[in-house]
């Protein structure tokens, strides 16, 4: 993963249908009883690689600065993914906790780690 929806989302669900591999949830759908918007699972979101030059559901969001980069969904972050109160990582009754340690994502390597924690629009 390395998408987030911010807080500036209309619940539009436009990035919903444009999504290469479902990982986006509408409001209702969220994993998070509390979450106002649009969500990105972490455990299922590729960046769009291999898909598009950019990710796509920010291509088709209306709103300008509504998606922006976060950290990759490896090993290296798992930390920051199981401890973060922005997320809730599905869990397998086979695997227990989905953590990237057992399923990394594919992400943009071109997009820096220091754009990534500034929270950086996607931009388009």
């Amino acid at each position: 993963m390395a998408v987030l929806i911010t807080d500036l989302c209309i619940n539009c669900d436009a990035c919903i249908e444009v999504c290469p591999v479902g990982a986006i949830a509408s409001e209702s759908d969220s994993p998070r009883e509390d979450w106002e918007y649009t969500y990105v699972k972490p455990e299922k979101c590729i960046e769009c690689v291999g898909h598009a030059e950019t990710p796509a559901c920010a291509a088709e969001c209306p709103t300008e600065g509504c998606i922006v980069w976060d950290m990759p969904y490896t090993a290296e972050y798992n930390d920051y993914y199981v401890n973060s109160a922005e997320y809730v990582i599905s869990e397998s009754k086979k695997r227990g906790l989905l953590t990237p340690e057992v399923a990394p994502q594919t992400f943009r390597e071109d997009i820096s780690i220091a754009s990534r924690k500034a929270r950086e629009a996607v931009a388009v």
